[in-house]
This record gives structure tokens, sequence and C-alpha cells, in this order.
């Protein structure tokens, strides 16, 4: 059984056998994954909010029933001649894209907390430079995806 205190070492086993490193540059090369896996862990939070809020933008507005809104609306508008009849849309086809993108979100989030779990193992490795590659990979993943939300 290996101590549970984080060690600077070139010899560790990550998340499977064959991923057994065993010198320096390989050291190097899987603190490069890690810090990969992290990043791609950080932008696919991101991406999953923006499949998010842009399915909420191509919803179209639940109509209230209170006809005074809909007055005052118009009443806020700029030109009343400007608006144009909406074609409904069929309700199938909303449905089906819906449920296509649901099912994408589901895809994404159960590759996003897979992925999540596996940094976790890595980082109970208790090796420092893994550790160090979870920490910065994180930081460059933040730094490089959330200036993206601000455009959703």
């Amino acid at each position: 059984m290996s101590e549970m205190t984080f060690e600077v070492s070139s010899r560790v086993t990550l998340l499977f056998d064959f991923w057994d490193v065993q010198g320096p540059a390989g050291m190097v090369l899987s603190v490069l994954v890690v810090l990969l896996l992290t990043v791609f862990y950080e932008v696919l939070k991101v991406w999953r909010l923006w499949l998010g809020s842009s399915s909420k933008l191509a919803q179209p507005p639940i109509a209230s029933s209170d006809s005074t809104d809909g007055i005052a609306a118009l009443d806020r508008s700029l030109s009343k001649s400007s608006l144009t009849p909406i074609e409904p849309h069929s309700p199938a086809v909303n449905t089906r894209n819906s449920w296509l993108l649901h099912g994408i979100q589901t895809l994404l989030h159960m590759l996003q907390v897979a992925l999540s779990y596996m940094l976790m193992l890595c980082v109970m490795s208790y090796n420092t430079w893994i550790f160090l590659g979870v920490i910065i990979g994180s930081a460059l993943g933040y730094f490089i995806a959330y200036p993206l939300l601000g455009r959703i």
C-alpha cells in the first residue's frame, strides 16, 4: 500500500496499468496529457452551457394568457406596422430538435463527469507533477474558455 502524501517523483501509474510512467520524459508527457485533458474539461463545461443557452434562444416565447400584457408589449414596440405574422413551426420538428439537443447535452454531461472523475483519480496518484498539471490545466482552460461565456 502506498503512502497518502504528495511526492515529487518521475514514477507513477495513472488510471490504467499501461500508463506506467518510469522516467522524466514520460512524466513530462503525462503531465502534458493531463493538462490538456483538464483544458478540454473546462472547454466542455462552457460548451454545454452554450448549447443550453442556444436551445433556450431557439425556443419560441410562451404566450401570456393575460391580454393586457400583449397590448402593453405592442405599445412599447417601435412600430406596430412592422409586426409581421409569424408562421407557427411544426411541433414535431421542434420536439425532435429539442430531444436531439437534450440527447447531445446528456452525452456531453456523461463525458464531463467521466473526465472529471478521471482527473480526480490522477490527482489521487499523489504525484506533485500530475497535481500541478491538473491545476495549471484548469487555470489555462478557465482562461481560454470562460471569456467565451460573455459571447453567449
